[in-house]
């Protein structure tokens, strides 16, 4: 949740044009990046290791 947050509390200062935008976006896209790869692998390392422990136990209790 403070992920997210970060995250959209980011957008704005990504997409300013105005005064000091040249000094703060630069320090804004690896802190966004960070937080969006954080976010991806909270939902898709979860889902994957599932899948794979699904695909195990599908392949030791099928009957040859």
């Amino acid at each position: 949740m403070t992920t997210a947050t970060t995250i959209l509390a980011l957008l704005p200062v990504l997409t300013s044009v105005g005064r000091g935008s040249d000094v703060m976006v630069p320090m804004a896209i690896p802190s966004f990046g960070g937080m969006l790869i954080e976010v991806i692998t909270m939902l898709v390392v979860p889902v994957l290791y599932c899948w794979l422990q699904e695909i195990r136990l599908g392949s030791t209790s099928r009957p040859s």
